[in-house]
């Protein structure tokens, strides 16, 4: 949720006014997201966040039955917070529009599509819980492979696709079946998508984004619920730590391997097997670090700000959607631009970008120090 809110610190116009600063060219790309195969560190947001649910849920489920609550209050609880999820979703990718936009590749949209059927599975075993990430990435990975590749003579030019990109960044050879806007997920789309009300037709999601892929993004919650339980366990810290350490390596060496041969590119923006092993090993090793660092029951000073965000991360997901253009604006307004100048105009973005992100920050630890947290 940091690097999700720290966007506004707008890396990328720091590096464009200083070309020649490697250091800047590197933080500005990690900021970004790549343009198809491939992963930056700001790739890593959404598949951490989808993660952590998974992570959470073993935890929740507990909280809950210690408090006696029946099992059909919490399936009927988790059906209306994946409706919401998908919801809200769709209420913030509507924000700019002049009617409701009805798309579905936004995180919280993707999380509420899967989130009953990681409910489900929360309830059988793990080896059930294992066996059904397993279907999910072949089966996942079959159904595009068996998909027609669209040849060399396809108009990509009417999905979005320039010339120079797809010489950049297209797959080739049995690659070519997960490439951009015309692969079996964007067939999907040209269909569902047009069955909602729409201001044109529906031909192509200009980032190569598709709703199907909550089917993966599934994938990657099971495997935080494997972990979850593996961190709810009687198994020592050590022990914890060890697995968490190994399953993060395992995972990620699979999955750069299997995009490396290819046989699957590794691709977030439609969350090929690839990628559900790759950032999912990368989200594991995260956890890994941050259990090693902050054992169970304890704090750190260096955490808190974090933890200030994490724990209202619905609350910091929306307001970094509504809130960071209004502030920003709002302080131009009524400060002028003379103070985010005080280190040069190159780095004029970096300072209007902090005071931003500050307030934010102010905002949810005036929400944190009253014990208000949003709930779904």
């Amino acid at each position: 949720m940091f690097l999700m809110m720290a966007e506004v610190l707008r890396l990328k116009r720091v590096a464009q006014a200083l070309p020649d600063s490697a250091v800047w060219q590197f933080l500005a790309w990690n900021q970004s997201h790549v343009e198809w195969v491939g992963a930056s560190l700001h790739d890593l947001i959404q598949p951490s966040f989808s993660f952590l649910v998974g992570v959470a849920l073993p935890f929740s489920l507990a909280a809950r039955t210690a408090r006696g609550e029946a099992p059909a209050a919490m399936g009927w609880h988790a059906v209306r917070r994946a409706l919401v999820l998908v919801l809200l979703g769709v209420f913030l990718r509507s924000v700019s529009r002049g009617t409701t936009y009805w798309t579905f590749e936004d995180t919280l949209t993707q999380i509420g599509l899967g989130y009953g059927f990681l409910y489900a599975l929360a309830g059988r075993p793990t080896r059930g819980v294992v066996v059904a990430l397993g279907a999910i990435l072949v089966g996942v990975w079959a159904a595009f492979a068996v998909w027609p590749a669209l040849g060399p003579d396809f108009d990509y030019g009417r999905v979005g696709v320039t010339a120079d990109w797809l010489a950049a960044h297209g797959q080739s050879g049995f690659a070519a079946h997960w490439n951009k806007n015309s692969n079996l997920a964007w067939a999907f789309d040209t269909w569902w998508l047009n069955l909602f009300p729409r201001e044109k037709p529906f031909l192509f999601n200009a980032g190569g984004y598709a709703t199907l892929s909550f089917i993966p993004t599934l994938a990657t919650m099971l495997l935080g619920l494997v972990a979850g339980r593996v961190l709810q366990g009687a198994a020592t810290p050590r022990e914890k730590l060890r697995w968490l350490v190994r399953a993060g390596v395992v995972c990620l060496g699979v999955g750069v391997v299997w995009g490396a041969v290819g046989l699957c590119p590794v691709v977030k923006r439609i969350w090929t097997p690839s990628w559900v092993l790759a950032s999912g090993g990368a989200c594991l090793l995260l956890l890994a670090a941050f259990t090693a660092w902050l054992p169970a029951g304890r704090t750190s000073r260096w955490a808190f700000p974090l933890l200030v965000i994490g724990s209202n991360s619905i609350a910091a997901y929306v307001m970094a959607h509504l809130f960071d253009a209004f502030i920003a604006k709002n302080l131009v307004t009524h400060l002028g631009t003379a103070p985010f100048r005080v280190f040069g105009p190159a780095y004029e973005p970096l300072v209007h970008g902090a005071a931003v992100l500050l307030i934010l920050w102010l905002m949810l630890y005036w929400l944190h120090r009253r014990r208000i947290f949003l709930r779904i």
